[in-house]
Protein backbone atom coordinates (compact mmCIF):
# COMPACT_ATOMS: atom_id res chain seq x y z
CA UNK A 1 0.00 0.00 0.00
CA UNK A 2 0.72 3.57 -0.88
CA UNK A 3 1.18 5.86 2.27
CA UNK A 4 1.70 9.47 2.36
CA UNK A 5 3.14 12.11 4.95
CA UNK A 6 3.01 15.84 4.19
CA UNK A 7 5.76 18.03 5.46
CA UNK A 8 7.54 21.20 4.28
CA UNK A 9 10.48 19.11 3.76
CA UNK A 10 12.01 15.83 1.99
CA UNK A 11 12.60 13.39 4.24
CA UNK A 12 15.01 10.84 3.01
CA UNK A 13 15.71 9.49 6.08
CA UNK A 14 13.42 8.95 9.06
CA UNK A 15 15.01 10.05 12.27
CA UNK A 16 12.45 9.41 15.27
CA UNK A 17 14.20 11.73 17.88
CA UNK A 18 13.09 14.50 15.46
CA UNK A 19 9.10 13.84 16.09
CA UNK A 20 7.50 15.48 18.60
CA UNK A 21 6.26 14.00 21.71
CA UNK A 22 2.34 13.66 22.59
CA UNK A 23 0.97 13.07 19.50
CA UNK A 24 -2.09 10.94 19.01
CA UNK A 25 -0.11 7.72 19.41
CA UNK A 26 2.90 8.61 20.67
CA UNK A 27 6.45 10.02 19.46
CA UNK A 28 6.62 8.62 16.15
CA UNK A 29 6.17 8.90 12.67
CA UNK A 30 3.00 9.96 11.33
CA UNK A 31 1.29 8.07 7.53
CA UNK A 32 -1.91 8.23 6.26
CA UNK A 33 -3.08 6.57 3.02
CA UNK A 34 -5.23 9.62 2.38
CA UNK A 35 -3.16 11.95 0.05
CA UNK A 36 -5.30 14.99 0.57
CA UNK A 37 -4.98 14.60 3.96
CA UNK A 38 -1.43 14.37 3.75
CA UNK A 39 -1.32 17.59 1.42
CA UNK A 40 -3.47 19.36 3.86
CA UNK A 41 -0.67 18.90 6.02
CA UNK A 42 2.67 19.84 3.88
CA UNK A 43 0.44 23.11 3.86
CA UNK A 44 0.03 23.37 6.89
CA UNK A 45 3.73 22.72 8.05
CA UNK A 46 4.60 25.11 5.15
CA UNK A 47 2.41 27.84 7.13
CA UNK A 48 4.00 27.34 10.53
CA UNK A 49 7.62 26.68 9.32
CA UNK A 50 8.57 28.20 5.91
CA UNK A 51 9.44 26.43 2.93
CA UNK A 52 6.92 24.14 0.19
CA UNK A 53 4.78 21.78 1.25
CA UNK A 54 6.06 17.89 -0.34
CA UNK A 55 4.47 14.78 -0.29
CA UNK A 56 6.39 12.09 1.18
CA UNK A 57 5.49 8.89 -0.32
CA UNK A 58 6.12 5.87 0.84
CA UNK A 59 5.44 1.96 0.05
CA UNK A 60 4.49 -0.13 2.74
CA UNK A 61 3.38 -3.86 2.81
CA UNK A 62 0.67 -4.10 4.86
CA UNK A 63 0.42 -7.91 5.36
CA UNK A 64 3.02 -6.85 8.15
CA UNK A 65 -0.24 -5.63 10.17
CA UNK A 66 -1.16 -9.09 10.24
CA UNK A 67 1.88 -10.46 11.81
CA UNK A 68 3.20 -12.01 15.11
CA UNK A 69 6.73 -10.51 15.21
CA UNK A 70 5.79 -7.06 15.87
CA UNK A 71 3.74 -5.49 18.27
CA UNK A 72 0.79 -3.72 16.82
CA UNK A 73 -2.40 -2.05 17.83
CA UNK A 74 -4.89 -1.37 15.24
CA UNK A 75 -8.26 1.02 16.21
CA UNK A 76 -10.83 0.24 13.63
CA UNK A 77 -13.19 3.55 14.57
CA UNK A 78 -13.20 6.03 17.26
CA UNK A 79 -13.64 3.94 20.75
CA UNK A 80 -13.34 4.18 24.70
CA UNK A 81 -10.46 2.49 24.45
CA UNK A 82 -8.93 4.60 21.65
CA UNK A 83 -9.75 7.48 23.28
CA UNK A 84 -8.06 6.65 26.35
CA UNK A 85 -5.05 5.72 24.56
CA UNK A 86 -4.43 8.70 22.35
CA UNK A 87 -5.42 11.18 25.86
CA UNK A 88 -2.46 9.05 27.58
CA UNK A 89 -0.34 9.87 24.70
CA UNK A 90 -1.01 13.25 25.02
CA UNK A 91 -0.66 14.25 28.21
CA UNK A 92 2.60 12.69 29.23
CA UNK A 93 4.80 14.93 31.73
CA UNK A 94 7.96 12.83 31.10
CA UNK A 95 9.71 11.15 28.60
CA UNK A 96 8.83 7.16 28.95
CA UNK A 97 6.77 6.26 26.32
CA UNK A 98 2.94 5.43 27.19
CA UNK A 99 2.83 1.81 25.15
CA UNK A 100 5.71 -0.41 23.64
CA UNK A 101 3.62 -0.74 19.87
CA UNK A 102 5.79 -0.51 16.90
CA UNK A 103 2.90 0.07 14.94
CA UNK A 104 -0.71 1.67 15.62
CA UNK A 105 -3.22 1.99 12.74
CA UNK A 106 -6.28 4.39 13.81
CA UNK A 107 -8.62 7.77 13.70
CA UNK A 108 -6.83 10.84 13.49
CA UNK A 109 -7.73 12.70 16.43
CA UNK A 110 -8.03 15.97 13.84
CA UNK A 111 -9.68 19.30 14.98
CA UNK A 112 -12.84 18.59 15.07
CA UNK A 113 -11.75 15.32 17.53
CA UNK A 114 -9.08 17.48 19.56
CA UNK A 115 -12.46 19.97 20.45
CA UNK A 116 -14.25 16.82 21.74
CA UNK A 117 -10.98 15.67 23.28
CA UNK A 118 -10.83 19.11 25.25
CA UNK A 119 -14.79 18.95 25.87
CA UNK A 120 -13.76 15.73 28.20
CA UNK A 121 -10.45 16.78 29.34
CA UNK A 122 -12.44 19.40 31.02
CA UNK A 123 -15.51 17.50 32.20
CA UNK A 124 -17.84 19.24 30.09
CA UNK A 125 -18.94 16.10 28.65
CA UNK A 126 -18.54 12.32 29.84
CA UNK A 127 -16.64 9.35 27.91
CA UNK A 128 -19.84 7.88 26.67
CA UNK A 129 -20.64 11.32 25.33
CA UNK A 130 -17.16 11.81 23.54
CA UNK A 131 -18.08 8.18 22.25
CA UNK A 132 -21.38 9.36 20.86
CA UNK A 133 -20.58 12.85 19.54
CA UNK A 134 -17.30 11.02 17.73
CA UNK A 135 -19.73 9.42 15.30
CA UNK A 136 -20.93 12.37 13.36
CA UNK A 137 -17.36 13.09 12.50
CA UNK A 138 -15.55 11.87 8.98
CA UNK A 139 -12.69 8.97 9.99
CA UNK A 140 -9.57 9.38 8.58
CA UNK A 141 -7.16 6.70 9.05
CA UNK A 142 -3.44 7.27 10.22
CA UNK A 143 -0.44 5.07 10.42
CA UNK A 144 2.05 5.55 13.14
CA UNK A 145 5.51 3.78 13.03
CA UNK A 146 7.59 4.26 16.69
CA UNK A 147 10.26 2.31 16.65
CA UNK A 148 13.45 1.61 14.08
CA UNK A 149 12.95 -1.40 13.31
CA UNK A 150 9.13 -0.36 12.16
CA UNK A 151 10.58 2.27 10.45
CA UNK A 152 12.75 -0.08 8.34
CA UNK A 153 9.39 -1.58 6.72
CA UNK A 154 8.94 1.75 4.89
CA UNK A 155 10.36 1.90 1.85
CA UNK A 156 10.97 5.58 0.04
CA UNK A 157 9.38 5.82 -3.04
Amino acid sequence: MILYHGSNQEICNIDLSKSRPNKDFGQGFYLTADKEQALRMGEQKARQNGGSPILNIYEFDESVLGRADFNIKIFDSYSEEWARFILANRDRRTQERAHDFDIVVGPIADDQVGLQLFRYMKRYINLPTLIENLKYVRVTIQYYFGTERAIKLLKKV
